[in-house]
């Protein structure tokens, strides 16, 4: 179970922390995520805005990865203008994270986990970012072709250089969690987080081991895409509106996503919520920190109003027996 932590600083009051595994390290329950809206199409003012609400609500925790955009490196690039605007005198209270794995640029060392992307993609991540190190470095996806010695051994060169402060590990599963595990902990190098894709409609980590093994071992888990690019909170539930992401993007969320039989299940988990005074995002949100195996969940958002919405989710992650299992028969056949 996690260990909360409620700080004495008034801009932290309100915002549990959680213990990262059996590191030293603390998460915020709700971390902001910048894959989405950061990139070199949005709004500056807003993304900048959207900083602000987070850090003086107590999100302390801002991820990225090499490739966030669109186009890649331009929600690097957004970031680091606003730190050198707004943050640097608050570095030491921020929690900065980038990855390295998936496509970045042509040829052959801009992908996957070769020695030579991973240390050279956190050079230009750091670069884009105007800092001298981030505090969580991930290997973005398990590569095949590589050895894992090879890659694992990155990870440790990322930190004792001082670049990285902790290294991470992203969407892999539970037999590959215990793999790499096992090689950094013979490097000594502070392996503390796992980063995966988790929902009520997304249960995989429950079914491939990371969950379970991330518990065992002692790492932390923290959660992405926790509403189902869009479609665990209120905004579907009547249907497609003409300026949703769905509408206007079509990258993440499609509209075969939105089926007649999705559209019942969240409409289900939507008056589950209401019975719970939560709104559908707010539950779905409480959900996934339920059990205290996950230290953090990553929000996005398009403005800074979304952000205090998931917020709220914080004040009741408490289900009774009879909750989870009406949520796991409406969600069940959606895996």
């Amino acid at each position: 179970m996690n260990e909360i932590y409620l700080a004495k600083d008034s801009r932290y009051s309100d915002m549990p922390y959680f213990r990262c595994g059996k590191s030293g390290l603390k998460l915020p329950a709700v971390s902001l995520g910048l894959w989405h809206n950061f990139g070199e199409t949005g709004c500056f003012d807003t993304m900048k805005k959207m900083c602000r609400t987070a850090f003086d609500n107590g999100i302390t925790h801002f991820d990225l990865a090499n490739n966030y955009g669109p186009s890649a490196g331009s929600a690097e690039k957004s970031f680091g203008r606003i730190i050198k605007e707004d943050f640097l005198a608050y570095r030491d209270e921020l929690i900065i994270s980038t990855k390295a794995g998936y496509y970045m640029y042509p040829g052959p060392y801009g992908d996957w986990g070769s020695r030579k992307y991973l240390l050279a993609s956190l050079d230009t991540s750091l670069k884009r970012m105007g800092l001298d190190y981030v505090d969580i470095f991930y290997h973005h996806r398990p590569d095949p072709e590589t050895p894992l010695e090879e890659t694992m051994g990155a990870l440790a060169t990322a930190v004792n250089s001082g670049k990285a402060l902790y290294a991470g590990l992203s969407n892999y599963n539970g037999e590959q969690l215990e793999k790499a595990c096992a090689i950094l902990e013979e490097l000594k190098v502070p392996f503390i987080i796992n980063q995966n894709r988790y929902s009520m409609l997304d249960r995989t980590i429950e079914k491939n081991g990371l969950k379970e093994n991330s518990a065992k071992l002692g790492k932390g888990i923290i959660v992405y895409s926790p509403l189902e690019q869009g479609l665990l909170t209120n905004r579907y539930l009547n249907g497609i509106p003409e300026d949703s992401r769905i509408r206007t993007d079509g990258r993440f969320l499609t509209e075969k996503a939105l089926s007649e039989e999705m559209l019942q299940k969240l409409r289900a988990l939507d008056k589950i919520a209401s019975e719970r005074g939560q709104t559908l995002a707010e539950m779905a949100l409480s959900w996934i920190l339920r059990d205290g195996i996950v230290t953090s969940v990553l929000v996005g958002a398009s403005k800074p109003e979304q952000i205090l919405d998931n917020i709220k989710a914080v004040r009741n992650t408490s289900f009774t027996q009879d909750e989870l299992n009406q949520i796991d028969k409406i969600c069940i056949s959606a895996n």
